[in-house]
């Protein structure tokens, strides 16, 4: 039954490739290609736990996934199925290579349609040459770019997700958090909203980070938990600000980028744009001499910074804070808060994101995990 479904779920993608296009075609090939490579490689986690010839530290980290795995099933309400049962090592640091872009000006992000998921706000590949050919022609087009790898992201349920060697080398509560955000695609995913289903996925991996940090009862992961609440919300307020300084640019109000003629007007807001970024960069370099040098965000600052980069990080957070009310609403029993979020599949997208924004006001922003995962939460098709 699980094959067939395997091959129901490769031949719909290639049907919609063919509808769509030629171009179309070589780009499913490389998903369906790259999806089967892990699906022909993978390795039972109970046989090498148990192999004499895997190495200690890659064995502990097979028993923590195991465990998280209960955890999310027991305490979380999450459906686990039999994912993350099988190791696939890709020989690779990334599993795909995002694609985002956005125009010069604004920052609505620029939105692909796939198979199954609908409308979503990336463009995936499974090599990074590929995904950086794909962002030189959207550069050429006049769009913001922004590559970014990533080291999981959830089929869905089309498949069992396995263990990737690209992110069983991470910290305790990293390996968790990203286990707890792709199993949270599993619970409920809606078609064509990326940023609901990303806030809500992360918002069940920082509760559910929250509450495994508990039960271990370790005040020293404890202490670090809270100081990555701190510095992640100080974070988010930069960008926050930033975004609303470059709308007032991007919107026509700003009175120094109003001027002249179109060509004017356009060399301004260039202009002032670039200023803001240099601003976020130097707020940035002040709050890591606060922070004592932690770098957790320095990667994230590495490259150009533009639009489609600063959307990143509003995919994943700006609904958060509504999704941990309405945990608190329901008195943290996550299966009414289940129920709850999924009512929210039957309204528009418009009325979705309304009300969202309505308990959003309402509440505060309580909780804050982690560094933003930039290499989170993707979903298949790619």
């Amino acid at each position: 039954m699980r094959k067939r479904k395997w091959l129901f779920g490769l031949l719909s993608i290639l049907v919609a490739a063919f509808l769509a296009g030629c171009q179309s075609v070589g780009y499913y090939k490389q998903a369906i290609v790259g999806q089967m490579e892990m699906l022909t490689h993978q390795q039972p986690l109970s046989d090498l736990i148990k192999n004499p010839g895997t190495e200690p530290g890659l064995g502990e980290k097979f028993k923590l996934v195991l465990a998280l795995r209960q955890f999310a099933e027991t305490n979380l309400n999450l459906p686990v199925g039999k994912h993350y049962l099988h190791y696939v090592d890709l020989q690779r640091s990334n599993v795909v290579w995002n694609v985002y872009a956005a125009p010069e000006f604004s920052l609505e992000p620029r939105s692909w349609w796939f198979p199954v998921v609908g409308s979503v706000t990336y463009r995936g590949y499974f090599s990074e040459a590929a995904a950086n050919a794909y962002a030189d022609t959207m550069r050429k087009t006049g769009f913001d770019v922004y590559v970014g790898g990533v080291d999981a992201y959830s089929t869905l349920g089309w498949f069992n997700d396995p263990v990737l060697n690209t992110f069983i080398g991470d910290s305790e509560s990293r390996l968790a958090s990203l286990i707890f955000h792709e199993l949270a695609h599993q619970r409920l995913f809606i078609s064509g909203d990326t940023e609901f289903n990303e806030a809500f996925a992360t918002a069940v991996a920082e509760e559910g980070l929250r509450r495994w940090l508990l039960e271990k009862n370790d005040p020293a992961a404890l202490k670090k938990y809270h100081d990555d609440l701190a510095r992640k919300k100080q974070f988010l307020n930069l960008i926050q600000v930033v975004r609303s300084r470059l709308d007032i640019i991007y919107g026509g109000t700003d009175r120094e980028t109003a001027r002249g003629d179109s060509v004017e007007r356009d060399a301004a807001k260039r202009g002032r744009k670039q200023l803001i970024l240099q601003q976020l960069r130097e707020d940035y370099a002040r709050l890591k001499q606060e922070w004592g040098g932690y770098s957790g965000y320095d990667a994230w600052f590495d490259g150009p910074l533009n639009n489609a980069q600063l959307n990143t990080v509003s995919t994943y957070y700006d609904l958060v804070p509504a999704f941990h009310q309405l945990i608190a609403d329901n008195g943290g029993e996550l299966g009414n808060f289940f129920s709850r979020v999924k009512t929210f599949a039957r309204m528009s997208k418009e009325k979705r994101h309304q009300k969202l924004a309505e308990i959003n006001a309402s509440g505060q922003d309580r909780f804050f995990a982690k560094p933003p995962p930039s290499k989170r939460g993707a979903v298949l098709p790619m």
